[in-house]
This record gives C-alpha cells, sequence and structure tokens, in this order.
C-alpha cells in the first residue's frame, strides 16, 4: 500500500501527469470559488445584518472564517467531482507508464462517466456539509469529516479504477471483497484534505494511486483467446 502511494505521488507531480494536474487543479479551484460566492450569497440572503459598525466587522470575520472552513469541507465533493472528470485521462497514463505490458483498461462510456460523477459528488457534499453542522463539537466533527471521507473517497476511487476492467457490479464486489484494505488506503489519502492547496492534488494522486492499489491486490484477469488475441473478463482487446 505504502508502495503504491509512493509511486503514485512521484508520478503525480512528474512530466507523466503534470498537464493533467494542473488541469484538474485549474477546474477544482473554479468550482470552490464558485461555491463560495454561493455560500457567501446565501448568507448575506438569510442572515439579516444590523446596521452596526462592530456587528458588521464582527459578523465579516467570522463569515470570512465560516467560508474557509466551509471550503475545506467541500474539498471532498469537488475533488470527486474532478476525479470522475479526469480518470480515464490519469489511469491510462499510469498503465501506460507502469505496466507496459499489460493491455489498458478501457474508459467508461460518457454518460455513465457523468452518471457517476454527478452522485458521487451529491452524496460527498451531503455527508460533508452534514459534518461542517458538527462544527460546534470539538473533536467529534474532525473525526466524522476524517472518517467518513476515508470511507467515500477509497471506495468510488478505487471502484473507478477497477471499472476500466470490470462491469460495475464486478467493481464493487472486488470492492466489498477487500473492504479493510481499501478502507485503509482511504485512511492514507484524506490527511491531503486538510492541507491547504495541497489539497487540489488529490483528484490526480488518488487517481493514480487507486490504479497503483487495484493493480497490487486483484491482478488483472487476462486469459489467452483463441486467436491469440487477449480477452479481459471475457472481452476480446
Amino acid at each position: 500500500m505504502l508502495a503504491a502511494a509512493y509511486d503514485a505521488l512521484r508520478q503525480t507531480f512528474s512530466p507523466l501527469l503534470r498537464g493533467v494536474l494542473l488541469k484538474s487543479m485549474a477546474l477544482a479551484l473554479l468550482l470552490l470559488v464558485v461555491l463560495a460566492i454561493g455560500l457567501e450569497a446565501a448568507l448575506a440572503h438569510f442572515v439579516d445584518v444590523p446596521s452596526y459598525p462592530w456587528v458588521e466587522t464582527t459578523l465579516a470575520v467570522v463569515a470570512g472564517l465560516g467560508l474557509v472552513f466551509g471550503v475545506v469541507y467541500l474539498m471532498p465533493a469537488v475533488s470527486s467531482l474532478v476525479a470522475g472528470l479526469f480518470l480515464d485521462d490519469v489511469a491510462e497514463k499510469v498503465e501506460r507508464a507502469s505496466y507496459p505490458a499489460d493491455p489498458p483498461g478501457r474508459p467508461q462510456p460518457v454518460l455513465r462517466a457523468l452518471f457517476y460523477s454527478v452522485r458521487f459528488f451529491g452524496l460527498v457534499l451531503l455527508v460533508n456539509l452534514a459534518a461542517l453542522l458538527l462544527l460546534l463539537v470539538p473533536g467529534v466533527n474532525l473525526i466524522v469529516f476524517y472518517v467518513a471521507n476515508a470511507y467515500l473517497i477509497s471506495r468510488e476511487y478505487f471502484e473507478l479504477a477497477a471499472m476500466r476492467y470490470r462491469t460495475p457490479e464486478e467493481a464493487r464486489r472486488l470492492r466489498q471483497a477487500h473492504a479493510v484494505q481499501v478502507f485503509l488506503a482511504g485512511l492514507l489519502i484524506t490527511p491531503i484534505l486538510l492541507v491547504p492547496v495541497l489539497n487540489l492534488i488529490l483528484p490526480v494522486f488518488g487517481t493514480a494511486f487507486m490504479v497503483h492499489f487495484h493493480r497490487r491486490i486483484a491482478p488483472l484477469p487476462v486469459a489467452r483467446a483463441a486467436d491469440g488475441g487477449m480477452v479481459i473478463e471475457g472481452r476480446p482487446l
């Protein structure tokens, strides 16, 4: 697992993935800015601020801090959406560079990839907004944030990597068969979320990590077809 994380981190900052990393970071920043503006607009609409200078100043400071915390809690949802959009680009580059002797995986159909990305974005957003409501409970909110995102991120990133070689149902069963290992991998990824700026690399790093991790715990079911061609899960390549 640590070897997979090291390989993924090394490749994330290498020329191999530098282009897609910059694009994913730019998109993540744009989404965070849009969400932050939305939060600020919602706060201004629903909160009636008394016209006293000291009150306005105090609320502005509190709102600013709230936006900072809000962005941190929104980052997992943003990273999940970005990861879904760039997964095939990252996975294909990693597969060709690290496993040149193996046939590359197949990209997901556009509509299916979009469906999974939006579904996961909504799920992670709801979970992290719920965790945000626990800010007034010191300690508990951080534990909930950490554990919930470790589970969600590990589950989704692993299944997305596995689905390049398997059906969604097979990828899900594989993840369930290795549930503890996958969750531990999520615990290894999640600390990045807590580091501002560095957390922008999560979509690329998380995808590369799960590509390597998937290969290490579940070798590809590759067989030789009668005509000499390669077959994965019964599909000729």
